[in-house]
């Protein structure tokens, strides 16, 4: 049992580690293209760039169904038993929907090109840029499809090969395109890059699991309960994006756009950074849990294990992050936007709650709960919306900050609460106790950062950092093979 444990543990660090250092790479791949974008495209082709981008994720948003996240319960499900015929068979189906997704994409993307270029342009005639988005639309599809069955069927290393890889080809192939073509290179990079991901996700996914593409009515009827769940999860980022769009026009409006980007600078910080450690929970954590979301107990073992390690690997970066702001702010962005510093402390609090819900919030998409989620997820936005609007009424910018970290708050005593009443679920001991540890160290490092200043800043925000890591890495070298792992790897090295 403890070697049981001891190899569950390892196997979350394990695949944490790897996808948030994958998701580090790509960060920086994506901040040199957008370096060499800057110097050869300017700030209109930057901005060009960006349309086109937006416009590529809106339909593909509205076209793709949600495959590459419905389908994922139940293959895990078959896969986790051991039912090979089954497997196959909804392969099958999902393969048959991601073309039947891909074929809206397309119509979608054509039909809507001309409204859109009369939307988005005074001048020129773009709308066969936007219809050649289409054929991007349509491989993003078919790329969803293949992804959810690498998910599914724990291809882990080959989605963490994937992700680097059409990394490192989208910045081998987008600068030359764009030093010969400038502007004119904007919509080939976008529908090759598609392409090459396309290529490469199907490539890893049919050596697997050959093509064997069948087309009849049940088997679209079979795919019902995906495309619900798909639809809901979809329709639930849809509300996301409007909830930050309203933000965004609200703070435009009572204070000008200065306050937009410093409100968006915050947001990007404090999310994109903790994206470091919840990279894996799609491609790894999500689908294990489908897999035994039908046993409470177990369900509850698997939750409760992505807690631990998670909030373990994290809490000691967000206390890092919260001391070393005031020398990163300026480097990441310039001293304008110096102001953020306090805000951005007080948003990242945030993040503790953040991690303390997001595994328990995945149980009903495990379940396939599809309206549950949707209304879930309508309630933390409509409150986090509000309470934007009333601490930006109180406080200005800082206001936005204390509002972030209140309304996750809610969203953790909102789905922890609903999965306790509605799941069984019902959080450990363990899980209490390194809570209560890690969020004491946050809170006192937020408190040194409001009431000292100088040398001693310094040293007790480092202080309170190293405890903070000598007392995760102390848990999980307890629970995992860290230490042999780790001298392994350096007598191979």
């Amino acid at each position: 049992m403890k070697e049981q444990e001891n190899g569950d543990y390892s196997h979350v660090l394990k695949y944490t580690g790897l996808f948030g250092g994958v998701q580090g790479l790509s960060m920086i791949l994506s901040l040199v293209r957008n370096k060499f974008m800057a110097l050869l495209l300017g700030a209109g082709g930057m901005g060009f760039a960006s349309l086109l981008n937006s416009v590529q994720n809106f339909s593909s948003q509205c076209t793709n169904l949600g495959i590459s996240f419905g389908a994922v319960p139940r293959l895990s499900e078959l896969y986790e038993k051991g039912d090979v015929t089954g497997l196959e068979y909804f392969i099958t189906v999902i393969r048959l929907w991601s073309l039947v997704a891909a074929f809206l994409g397309l119509v979608f993307c054509i039909a809507v090109s001309s409204f859109v270029d009369e939307m988005t342009f005074t001048w020129g005639n773009h709308t066969l840029h936007y219809a050649m988005l289409a054929f991007s639309v349509a491989m993003i599809a078919i790329t969803g499809g293949e992804t959810a069955i690498l998910k599914a069927t724990r291809r882990l290393g080959s989605l963490a090969k994937i992700q680097v890889s059409t990394g490192l080809v989208s910045l081998v192939v987008s600068i030359p395109l764009y030093y010969f073509l400038f502007h004119s290179g904007v919509v080939p990079v976008i529908v090759l890059m598609a392409l090459v991901t396309m290529l490469v996700t199907m490539c890893y996914s049919y050596r697997y699991y050959p093509l064997r593409l069948k087309v009849g009515k049940r088997l679209l009827a079979e795919g019902a309960g995906m495309i619900r769940l798909g639809v809901a999860f979809v329709l639930a980022a849809v509300i996301g994006s409007a909830a930050e769009m309203l933000v965004r026009a609200f703070l435009n409006v009572e204070g000008g756009l200065a306050d937009v980007g410093l409100y968006n600078a915050v947001y990007m910080i404090t999310f994109t950074y903790a994206g470091l450690v919840f990279s894996a929970m799609d491609s790894d954590y999500f689908p294990r849990l489908s897999a035994v979301s039908q046993d409470v107990e177990v369900t509850n073992q698997t939750v409760n294990r992505q807690i631990e390690v998670s909030l373990l690997i994290i809490s000691p970066m967000l206390a890092g992050l919260m001391v070393m702001l005031p020398v990163l702010i300026p480097l990441l962005f310039s001293a304008e936007f110096l102001p953020i510093v306090e805000v951005t402390q007080v948003a990242i609090l945030a993040m503790y709650m953040k991690v303390l819900t997001m595994p328990v919030a995945y149980i009903t998409l495990a379940r396939g709960y599809s309206m549950s989620y949707l209304l879930l997820e309508l309630s933390y936005f409509v409150v986090f919306v509000l309470l934007i609007m009333l601490g930006y009424w109180q406080w200005g910018i800082y206001g936005t900050g204390v509002a972030i970290v209140v309304a996750h708050v809610f969203d953790y005593v909102l789905i922890n609460g609903y999965a306790y009443w509605k799941y069984g679920y019902r959080c450990t001991a363990s899980v209490l106790r390194y809570a209560a540890m890690q969020v004491a160290l946050g809170l006192a490092v937020f408190v040194l950062t409001c009431l000292v200043d100088g040398l001693f800043y310094w040293i007790i925000g480092a202080a309170l950092t190293l405890v903070s890591t000598a007392y995760s890495v102390s848990i999980l070298h307890s629970k995992t093979h860290l230490w042999k792992s780790l001298l392994k790897r350096l007598r191979f090295s």
